[in-house]
């Protein structure tokens, strides 16, 4: 069973930074960013391939860096000049199985952390 467990939401003024993590223990493959932002549904941000290949939304790229330990089995998303619009509760997921390209859709992610909020200020 893979368990996953965000930090490092808070919050922050617009054009400020964060750094997420998800520790993982278990297999991982396929590592992906969701966030939701309240009455939206859940939209894909980023993920990173077991052998490294990245994949950003559109409207992160330049701003969002995803990478991963792969020692510590660790997740993390450096998010720069953040925007208001952009507040909402960040997910990560594994697939359960090598997958390549890594997929950009939610519902091709098993396993999901309990998510961590980012709010962010005008």
């Amino acid at each position: 069973q893979v368990q996953l467990v965000e930090s490092g939401g808070g919050s922050v003024q617009s054009g400020g930074s964060l750094r997420l993590s998800c520790a993982a223990s278990g297999a991982t493959y396929c590592m992906g960013w969701f966030r939701q932002a309240p009455g939206k549904s859940r939209e894909f941000v980023s993920s990173i391939s077991t052998d490294g290949a990245l994949i950003y939304a559109e409207s992160v790229r330049g701003r969002f860096t995803i990478s991963k330990d792969n020692a510590e089995n660790t997740l993390f998303l450096q998010m720069n000049s953040l925007k208001p619009e952009e507040t909402g509760m960040y997910y990560c997921a594994t697939t359960r199985a090598p997958t390549y390209p890594c997929p950009q859709m939610d519902h091709n992610y098993e396993y999901w952390g309990q998510g961590t909020q980012v709010t962010v200020s005008s």
